[in-house]
């Protein structure tokens, strides 16, 4: 097939199940206004939920534009080493952060992930997070509106800026009406319609090409070749379609990037915070974990199905590019009424995306910025209308930033290149002063914000053509690596000169000081053994590793 004209031959049973989607998140939100009464309420859902519908929120929230649109994409490009974004590069980092980081979240009660640095550091590391945050995530939202517009202009024929309007509004309204609470039970329904959408495309995309052995017969005598079927092979050198070695996969993406993204991203965080007491909040991650496990099967498996028979796949622009290898499918596999859910199951994964970075933007926005720093004791009604407010601002600000992602044919590249500017550097100052009680508050502020400078001075250093990585995303393992070293080598040097803070302002917030109880809230359901967070991490990490065997 080639690439000439994405447009779906919609009928009107297929937009009347988009309508019915659209009718739907809206009434979700309606109904959620009516648990809202405080500003928690408003924000972090009362602290009240259960972990099936924090967990499954947890994993929706990442669902967006880089999850569906990005994955697909690298599927298509650099085959099957895209799993690594999966099996090591997202499960033992969500595992992670459910056993050793959600008890110094939860534990401390604190509303976001920028407040725990104002807690273990200072008021200016608080303040240089929370506006590094906020920038992220309107950066992030933009990234899913535009790609929502672009397939919604492609598939429908909408105009560009109605598509953005129409995407934009709806999860401005049921955020504004119904806070998190709003977000995430949208999320639980959106993690249905989103998987309901790609299994179709995977399924009938398998039989056209003669199932799994058809498809790794095609792939080898596609210009990925052999290598393009296997995760580690060639990795000893960057002689691979990744172009990167096993340690910057280890390193740059497994922990660096992996852990500072799940573990201190707070548009993911916040699902876990809002959950109903300590074990649930441990279990969120956890249980999201087991999708993530098998969702390659909806991602990268359809974007190995498009480089075998979208001829042409692969172009710098036009229909072509790698990131319309799940449209192109769509086109050309799915039949009327199972065209109508897949096209849903996309317009939710963009959805649930922005929902979590507009979310998490209110948040920090209010209590992280207007709050600490501009209007300090005012009533739950006042920091709630602030908090819809910087919901409408997030979202306009997002369309703005919609278009800086047009710059890229791989969102993935783009995304990634965000995440080890703003994620990397503030993973390192949350690990080492999480396990370090020595490290001072002024060595927070200084190595943060000299992590965050080194990885900018990389990327722009390889854009500007001085340092040389194979591709897009080896300079972002890398970047990501070396904001983690400059992290810990600041943090080594500006501790000795400066003063620790006293042993009492560390309880509950550094490893070994006490102040954690994981038991004092624990409901008797929660003491079964199979809701053991150890234990169901420890199953989810020997799954990640056997599921790479045959791919090895």
């Amino acid at each position: 097939m080639d690439g000439a004209g994405l447009r779906l031959d919609m009928n009107a049973l297929d937009y009347g199940i988009l309508a019915l989607y659209f009718v739907t998140v809206l009434g979700v939100g309606f109904a959620a206004r009516r648990a809202i009464r405080t500003s928690v309420d408003f924000f972090l859902s009362g602290r009240s939920l259960p972990a099936w519908v924090t967990g499954l929120a947890f994993v929706s929230a990442n669902l967006g534009a880089l999850e569906i649109i990005g994955m697909a994409a690298n599927g298509a490009q650099y085959g099957i080493m895209t799993v690594h974004y999966y099996w090591i590069g997202a499960v033992p980092a969500m595992i992670f952060l459910g056993i050793v980081m959600m008890p110094f979240y939860y534990g401390s009660r604190v509303r976001s992930v920028p407040e725990y640095l104002r807690l273990r550091f200072n008021r200016p590391t608080h303040l240089l997070n929370a506006i590094s945050f906020a920038v992220a995530q309107v950066l992030i939202a933009g990234v899913n509106l535009y790609a929502l517009a672009l397939i919604m202009q492609a598939l429908l024929g909408w105009p560009l800026w109605l598509a953005i309007v129409v995407g934009a509004a709806i999860v401005l309204a049921y955020i504004t009406v119904g806070g998190l609470s709003g977000a995430i039970y949208n999320e639980v329904l959106q993690f249905f319609v989103i998987i309901a959408g790609l299994v179709p495309i995977t399924v009938i995309g398998l039989v056209k090409v003669g199932g799994w052995s058809g498809l790794m017969a095609s792939v080898r005598d596609s210009k990925l070749g052999e290598a393009g079927l296997h995760a580690w092979e060639g990795t000893g050198s960057t002689a691979n379609p990744l172009g990167a070695h096993w340690l910057g996969i280890v390193f740059g993406l497994g922990f660096v990037l992996s852990f500072g993204y799940w573990t201190t991203n707070f548009a993911e965080v916040q699902r876990a915070l809002s959950a109903k007491n300590m074990s649930a909040a441990r279990r969120t991650p956890i249980i999201a974990a087991y999708p993530k496990l098998v969702i390659p099967v909806v991602t990268v498996i359809p974007g190995l199905i498009a480089l075998v028979t979208v001829k042409g796949l692969g172009a710098e622009s036009g229909d072509l590019v790698y990131n319309n290898a799940i449209p192109l499918l769509m086109r050309d596999l799915l039949p009327n009424g199972v065209l109508g859910i897949a096209v849903t199951g996309l317009v939710a994964s963009f959805m649930a995306g922005m929902a979590a970075n507009i979310s998490g933007f209110n948040t920090v926005f209010t209590y992280d910025i207007w709050q600490a720093y501009v209007r300090r004791e005012r009533s739950d009604e006042y920091y709630i209308r602030i908090g819809r407010i910087a919901t409408v601002v997030g979202v306009v600000v997002g369309i703005g930033t919609a278009f800086i992602a047009a710059g890229f044919s791989n969102i993935m590249n783009y995304i990634q290149a965000l995440f080890s500017l703003f994620n990397a550097p503030l993973f390192a100052t949350f690990i080492i002063g999480m396990f370090w009680r020595r490290m001072s508050a002024l060595a927070g502020f200084w190595s943060l914000l000299a992590g965050t400078l080194a990885a900018l001075a990389t990327y722009l250093l390889y854009k500007a053509g001085v340092v040389h990585f194979n591709s897009d995303l080896e300079e972002s393992f890398w970047g990501a690596g070396i904001a983690f070293v400059t992290v810990a080598v600041v943090a080594a040097v500006v501790t000795p000169l400066t003063r620790p803070k006293r042993a009492e302002e560390l309880h509950g917030l550094v490893y070994g000081m006490g102040g954690i109880d994981l038991k004092g809230d624990v409901l008797a359901g929660d003491q079964v053994w199979w809701r053991s967070p150890v234990l169901l991490g420890a199953i989810a990490l020997v799954l990640a590793v056997l599921f790479y065997i045959p791919v090895f």
